[in-house]
Protein backbone atom coordinates (compact mmCIF):
# COMPACT_ATOMS: atom_id res chain seq x y z
CA UNK A 1 0.00 0.00 0.00
CA UNK A 2 2.54 2.67 0.68
CA UNK A 3 4.67 1.55 -2.37
CA UNK A 4 1.67 2.62 -4.44
CA UNK A 5 1.27 6.05 -2.11
CA UNK A 6 5.11 6.58 -2.61
CA UNK A 7 5.05 5.83 -6.27
CA UNK A 8 4.10 8.50 -9.08
CA UNK A 9 0.94 8.45 -10.63
CA UNK A 10 1.73 7.69 -13.68
CA UNK A 11 4.09 4.94 -13.00
CA UNK A 12 2.96 1.04 -12.93
CA UNK A 13 5.05 -1.88 -12.10
CA UNK A 14 5.26 -5.12 -14.17
CA UNK A 15 6.55 -8.30 -14.21
CA UNK A 16 7.13 -11.42 -15.96
CA UNK A 17 6.98 -9.28 -18.88
CA UNK A 18 7.46 -9.64 -22.75
CA UNK A 19 8.30 -6.33 -24.12
CA UNK A 20 7.66 -4.90 -28.22
CA UNK A 21 9.54 -1.72 -28.83
CA UNK A 22 8.80 0.63 -32.17
CA UNK A 23 11.03 3.94 -32.93
CA UNK A 24 8.90 6.42 -34.11
CA UNK A 25 11.07 9.82 -34.73
CA UNK A 26 13.31 10.05 -32.19
CA UNK A 27 11.08 8.43 -29.45
CA UNK A 28 10.96 4.55 -28.95
CA UNK A 29 7.62 3.38 -27.27
CA UNK A 30 6.62 0.23 -25.78
CA UNK A 31 3.96 -2.15 -24.85
CA UNK A 32 4.05 -4.78 -22.50
CA UNK A 33 2.89 -8.40 -23.32
CA UNK A 34 2.72 -11.69 -21.71
CA UNK A 35 5.30 -13.90 -22.69
CA UNK A 36 4.74 -16.17 -25.64
CA UNK A 37 1.63 -13.76 -26.88
CA UNK A 38 3.40 -11.87 -28.95
CA UNK A 39 4.30 -14.84 -31.46
CA UNK A 40 0.68 -16.06 -31.15
CA UNK A 41 -0.83 -12.64 -32.46
CA UNK A 42 1.18 -12.80 -35.21
CA UNK A 43 0.82 -15.81 -36.53
CA UNK A 44 -3.18 -15.79 -35.93
CA UNK A 45 -3.53 -18.49 -33.05
CA UNK A 46 -4.08 -15.54 -30.86
CA UNK A 47 -6.93 -13.21 -31.49
CA UNK A 48 -7.77 -11.95 -28.60
CA UNK A 49 -5.89 -8.78 -27.77
CA UNK A 50 -6.79 -8.81 -23.72
CA UNK A 51 -4.81 -12.18 -23.82
CA UNK A 52 -2.04 -10.64 -25.57
CA UNK A 53 -1.64 -7.06 -23.45
CA UNK A 54 -0.86 -7.18 -19.55
CA UNK A 55 -1.99 -3.83 -19.58
CA UNK A 56 -3.17 -1.37 -22.53
CA UNK A 57 -0.94 1.60 -23.00
CA UNK A 58 1.93 2.71 -24.25
CA UNK A 59 5.40 3.38 -22.27
CA UNK A 60 8.41 5.16 -22.76
CA UNK A 61 10.16 2.53 -20.50
CA UNK A 62 8.10 -0.42 -18.95
CA UNK A 63 10.92 -1.44 -16.18
CA UNK A 64 10.47 2.28 -14.88
CA UNK A 65 6.77 2.55 -15.35
CA UNK A 66 6.80 5.48 -17.11
CA UNK A 67 3.85 6.00 -19.78
CA UNK A 68 4.38 7.94 -22.83
CA UNK A 69 2.89 11.31 -22.53
CA UNK A 70 -0.25 12.36 -24.89
CA UNK A 71 1.92 15.09 -26.78
CA UNK A 72 4.54 12.54 -27.23
CA UNK A 73 1.86 10.21 -29.15
CA UNK A 74 0.48 12.86 -31.30
CA UNK A 75 4.24 13.72 -32.49
CA UNK A 76 5.19 10.47 -33.61
CA UNK A 77 1.54 8.60 -34.39
CA UNK A 78 -0.23 11.87 -35.47
CA UNK A 79 -4.06 11.49 -34.80
CA UNK A 80 -4.28 7.68 -34.61
CA UNK A 81 -6.31 6.43 -31.82
CA UNK A 82 -4.83 4.93 -28.62
CA UNK A 83 -5.58 1.23 -29.72
CA UNK A 84 -4.36 1.86 -33.61
CA UNK A 85 -1.10 3.22 -31.66
CA UNK A 86 -1.10 -0.21 -29.86
CA UNK A 87 -1.54 -2.11 -32.68
CA UNK A 88 1.06 -1.04 -35.12
CA UNK A 89 3.81 -1.30 -32.16
CA UNK A 90 2.19 -5.36 -31.77
CA UNK A 91 2.36 -5.88 -35.54
CA UNK A 92 5.74 -4.25 -36.29
CA UNK A 93 7.96 -3.70 -33.41
CA UNK A 94 10.84 -5.53 -32.10
CA UNK A 95 10.20 -8.26 -29.72
CA UNK A 96 12.68 -7.76 -26.36
CA UNK A 97 13.15 -10.73 -24.45
CA UNK A 98 14.72 -11.56 -21.28
CA UNK A 99 18.90 -12.65 -20.85
CA UNK A 100 17.79 -16.65 -19.46
CA UNK A 101 14.95 -16.62 -22.14
CA UNK A 102 16.86 -15.70 -25.17
CA UNK A 103 19.45 -18.41 -23.93
CA UNK A 104 16.71 -21.05 -23.84
CA UNK A 105 15.77 -19.58 -27.25
CA UNK A 106 19.31 -19.98 -29.08
CA UNK A 107 19.79 -23.45 -27.64
CA UNK A 108 16.19 -25.03 -28.90
CA UNK A 109 17.68 -23.04 -32.26
CA UNK A 110 20.91 -24.58 -32.20
CA UNK A 111 19.97 -28.11 -31.45
CA UNK A 112 17.45 -27.64 -34.22
CA UNK A 113 19.84 -27.01 -36.43
CA UNK A 114 22.38 -29.44 -35.39
CA UNK A 115 19.60 -31.98 -36.38
CA UNK A 116 18.69 -31.43 -39.00
CA UNK A 117 22.81 -30.67 -40.81
CA UNK A 118 23.48 -34.44 -39.01
CA UNK A 119 20.62 -35.89 -40.55
CA UNK A 120 21.28 -34.33 -44.52
CA UNK A 121 25.63 -35.14 -44.43
CA UNK A 122 27.63 -37.79 -44.60
CA UNK A 123 30.65 -39.26 -44.44
CA UNK A 124 31.74 -39.33 -48.28
CA UNK A 125 33.92 -42.56 -47.86
CA UNK A 126 31.45 -44.69 -45.90
CA UNK A 127 28.38 -42.82 -46.57
CA UNK A 128 27.22 -43.16 -42.84
CA UNK A 129 25.66 -39.96 -40.89
CA UNK A 130 27.75 -38.21 -38.32
CA UNK A 131 26.75 -37.65 -34.42
CA UNK A 132 25.24 -34.38 -33.40
CA UNK A 133 28.35 -34.24 -31.30
CA UNK A 134 30.93 -34.41 -33.99
CA UNK A 135 28.73 -31.98 -36.09
CA UNK A 136 28.49 -29.49 -33.45
CA UNK A 137 31.86 -29.68 -32.64
CA UNK A 138 32.66 -29.01 -36.94
CA UNK A 139 30.35 -25.95 -36.82
CA UNK A 140 32.60 -24.60 -33.20
CA UNK A 141 35.69 -24.93 -35.11
CA UNK A 142 34.07 -23.00 -38.19
CA UNK A 143 32.45 -20.17 -36.00
CA UNK A 144 36.06 -19.87 -33.94
CA UNK A 145 37.88 -19.76 -37.34
CA UNK A 146 35.56 -16.99 -38.49
CA UNK A 147 35.79 -15.36 -35.46
CA UNK A 148 39.78 -15.70 -35.43
CA UNK A 149 39.96 -14.70 -39.31
CA UNK A 150 37.61 -11.14 -38.56
CA UNK A 151 40.56 -10.42 -35.57
CA UNK A 152 43.16 -11.11 -37.57
CA UNK A 153 41.95 -8.98 -40.65
CA UNK A 154 41.00 -6.09 -38.54
CA UNK A 155 44.89 -6.07 -36.64
CA UNK A 156 45.94 -5.98 -40.05
CA UNK A 157 43.83 -3.32 -41.79
CA UNK A 158 45.17 -1.21 -38.44
CA UNK A 159 49.13 -2.04 -39.21
CA UNK A 160 49.00 -1.96 -42.72
CA UNK A 161 48.65 1.89 -43.09
CA UNK A 162 52.00 2.27 -40.43
CA UNK A 163 53.86 -0.24 -42.55
CA UNK A 164 53.17 1.18 -45.68
CA UNK A 165 54.08 5.04 -44.36
CA UNK A 166 57.68 3.71 -42.90
CA UNK A 167 60.15 5.35 -45.82
CA UNK A 168 62.82 2.85 -44.49
CA UNK A 169 61.29 -0.57 -45.27
CA UNK A 170 62.96 -2.00 -48.29
CA UNK A 171 61.75 -3.42 -51.51
CA UNK A 172 62.89 -7.09 -51.90
CA UNK A 173 63.95 -8.44 -55.26
CA UNK A 174 61.15 -9.56 -57.37
CA UNK A 175 61.66 -13.47 -57.29
CA UNK A 176 62.18 -13.26 -53.54
CA UNK A 177 58.45 -11.56 -53.30
CA UNK A 178 57.34 -13.96 -55.01
CA UNK A 179 58.70 -16.63 -52.79
CA UNK A 180 57.54 -14.96 -49.85
CA UNK A 181 54.20 -14.94 -51.24
CA UNK A 182 51.24 -17.55 -49.92
CA UNK A 183 49.41 -18.78 -52.95
CA UNK A 184 46.02 -18.23 -52.70
CA UNK A 185 43.03 -20.37 -53.27
CA UNK A 186 41.43 -20.73 -56.51
CA UNK A 187 39.15 -17.86 -57.59
CA UNK A 188 36.09 -20.31 -57.33
CA UNK A 189 36.92 -21.55 -53.75
CA UNK A 190 37.69 -18.23 -52.82
CA UNK A 191 34.16 -17.15 -53.66
CA UNK A 192 32.44 -20.18 -52.03
CA UNK A 193 33.66 -19.44 -49.08
CA UNK A 194 33.69 -16.23 -48.67
CA UNK A 195 29.81 -16.55 -48.77
CA UNK A 196 29.70 -19.55 -46.69
CA UNK A 197 31.20 -18.69 -43.23
CA UNK A 198 29.85 -20.19 -40.39
CA UNK A 199 29.62 -17.38 -37.64
CA UNK A 200 26.63 -20.01 -34.80
CA UNK A 201 23.30 -19.97 -34.61
CA UNK A 202 21.12 -16.41 -34.22
CA UNK A 203 17.42 -15.95 -33.04
CA UNK A 204 16.56 -13.83 -35.84
CA UNK A 205 16.65 -16.95 -38.37
CA UNK A 206 14.90 -20.17 -38.66
CA UNK A 207 16.67 -23.26 -38.20
CA UNK A 208 15.62 -24.34 -41.23
CA UNK A 209 17.77 -21.78 -43.09
CA UNK A 210 20.45 -21.32 -40.79
CA UNK A 211 20.74 -25.55 -41.10
CA UNK A 212 21.68 -24.62 -45.14
CA UNK A 213 23.62 -21.94 -44.50
CA UNK A 214 25.72 -24.46 -42.20
CA UNK A 215 26.17 -27.33 -44.48
CA UNK A 216 27.29 -24.74 -46.89
CA UNK A 217 30.13 -24.41 -44.95
CA UNK A 218 31.15 -27.18 -43.85
CA UNK A 219 31.48 -28.73 -47.14
CA UNK A 220 33.47 -25.42 -48.39
CA UNK A 221 35.72 -25.80 -45.32
CA UNK A 222 35.74 -29.63 -45.03
CA UNK A 223 36.45 -29.19 -40.55
CA UNK A 224 35.70 -32.80 -41.12
CA UNK A 225 34.66 -35.05 -44.28
CA UNK A 226 31.45 -34.24 -45.28
CA UNK A 227 28.67 -34.50 -48.40
CA UNK A 228 25.15 -34.09 -48.52
CA UNK A 229 22.94 -37.62 -48.07
CA UNK A 230 22.05 -38.73 -51.56
CA UNK A 231 18.30 -38.31 -52.68
CA UNK A 232 16.59 -41.74 -53.79
CA UNK A 233 13.80 -41.02 -56.41
CA UNK A 234 12.37 -43.03 -59.23
CA UNK A 235 12.07 -42.21 -62.61
CA UNK A 236 8.99 -43.20 -64.82
CA UNK A 237 9.25 -42.44 -68.64
CA UNK A 238 7.61 -43.46 -71.70
CA UNK A 239 9.54 -45.93 -73.85
CA UNK A 240 8.19 -43.56 -76.81
CA UNK A 241 10.91 -41.00 -76.42
CA UNK A 242 13.48 -42.30 -74.30
CA UNK A 243 15.54 -42.79 -77.79
CA UNK A 244 14.73 -39.47 -78.78
CA UNK A 245 17.88 -37.48 -79.70
CA UNK A 246 18.41 -34.63 -77.28
CA UNK A 247 20.39 -31.38 -77.94
CA UNK A 248 22.49 -29.23 -74.95
CA UNK A 249 24.67 -29.61 -72.88
CA UNK A 250 25.01 -32.57 -70.91
CA UNK A 251 24.43 -33.16 -67.06
CA UNK A 252 27.85 -32.99 -65.10
CA UNK A 253 26.93 -36.81 -63.90
CA UNK A 254 27.75 -37.55 -67.28
CA UNK A 255 30.53 -35.82 -68.05
CA UNK A 256 32.44 -36.72 -65.01
CA UNK A 257 31.50 -40.22 -64.57
CA UNK A 258 33.71 -43.31 -65.99
CA UNK A 259 32.92 -43.51 -69.35
CA UNK A 260 29.15 -45.17 -68.97
CA UNK A 261 27.21 -41.92 -70.37
CA UNK A 262 29.91 -40.20 -72.03
CA UNK A 263 28.09 -40.32 -75.30
CA UNK A 264 24.79 -39.39 -73.99
CA UNK A 265 22.32 -37.97 -76.82
CA UNK A 266 18.93 -39.92 -76.13
CA UNK A 267 16.46 -38.99 -73.43
CA UNK A 268 17.26 -42.28 -71.43
CA UNK A 269 21.30 -41.36 -71.68
CA UNK A 270 20.03 -38.35 -70.53
CA UNK A 271 18.68 -39.29 -67.44
CA UNK A 272 20.96 -41.95 -66.22
CA UNK A 273 23.69 -39.33 -66.54
CA UNK A 274 22.32 -37.52 -63.53
CA UNK A 275 21.74 -40.80 -61.19
CA UNK A 276 24.90 -41.06 -59.76
CA UNK A 277 24.33 -44.76 -58.63
CA UNK A 278 21.39 -47.01 -60.08
CA UNK A 279 19.24 -49.26 -58.15
CA UNK A 280 17.01 -51.10 -60.55
CA UNK A 281 15.97 -50.43 -63.79
CA UNK A 282 13.18 -52.21 -65.82
CA UNK A 283 10.65 -52.12 -68.42
CA UNK A 284 6.52 -52.71 -67.96
CA UNK A 285 4.52 -52.45 -70.32
CA UNK A 286 4.97 -48.86 -72.39
CA UNK A 287 6.96 -47.89 -69.52
CA UNK A 288 10.77 -47.77 -68.23
CA UNK A 289 11.23 -47.25 -64.48
CA UNK A 290 14.50 -46.64 -62.97
CA UNK A 291 15.37 -45.92 -59.09
CA UNK A 292 19.06 -44.52 -58.36
CA UNK A 293 20.30 -42.05 -55.84
CA UNK A 294 20.99 -38.51 -56.81
CA UNK A 295 23.06 -36.02 -55.41
CA UNK A 296 20.62 -32.72 -54.00
CA UNK A 297 22.11 -30.21 -56.30
CA UNK A 298 21.32 -32.24 -59.29
CA UNK A 299 17.40 -32.87 -58.89
CA UNK A 300 16.45 -29.59 -60.05
CA UNK A 301 18.26 -29.96 -63.15
CA UNK A 302 16.81 -33.78 -63.84
CA UNK A 303 13.23 -32.36 -63.27
CA UNK A 304 13.39 -29.48 -65.23
CA UNK A 305 15.19 -31.75 -68.10
CA UNK A 306 12.24 -34.48 -67.88
CA UNK A 307 9.26 -32.40 -67.83
CA UNK A 308 10.88 -30.18 -70.75
CA UNK A 309 11.96 -33.30 -72.77
CA UNK A 310 9.18 -35.81 -72.41
CA UNK A 311 6.68 -33.27 -73.01
CA UNK A 312 4.02 -35.15 -69.45
CA UNK A 313 5.28 -38.80 -70.39
CA UNK A 314 7.85 -38.57 -67.42
CA UNK A 315 7.94 -38.05 -63.74
CA UNK A 316 10.34 -38.27 -61.01
CA UNK A 317 9.07 -39.41 -57.44
CA UNK A 318 11.18 -38.79 -54.41
CA UNK A 319 11.38 -41.77 -52.24
CA UNK A 320 14.01 -40.92 -49.93
CA UNK A 321 15.46 -37.00 -49.43
CA UNK A 322 18.40 -37.96 -47.62
CA UNK A 323 19.60 -41.48 -48.19
CA UNK A 324 22.16 -42.69 -45.01
CA UNK A 325 23.90 -45.41 -43.27
CA UNK A 326 23.43 -45.52 -39.29
CA UNK A 327 25.17 -47.55 -37.18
Amino acid sequence: MSRQINQPSNQIKLTNVSLVRLKKGKKRFEIACYKNKVLEWRSGIEKDLDNVLQIPNVFLNVSKGQTAPHADLVKAFGKMKPDDIILEILNKGDIQVGEGERKAQLERINNEVISIVASKLVNPQTKRVYTPGMIEKALDMLSSQAHNQTTTAEKTAATTPAANNNSGTSTPATGDAEEAKPHPPPPQQQQQKREHVWTGVVTTKSAKSQALEAMKALIAYQPIPVTRARMKLRITCSTNVLKQAVKGPKPAAAEDGDGEHKAAGTVKDRILGYVEQVESQDVVGSEWEVTGFVEPGAFKGLSDFIGNETKGQGRVEVLDMAVTHED
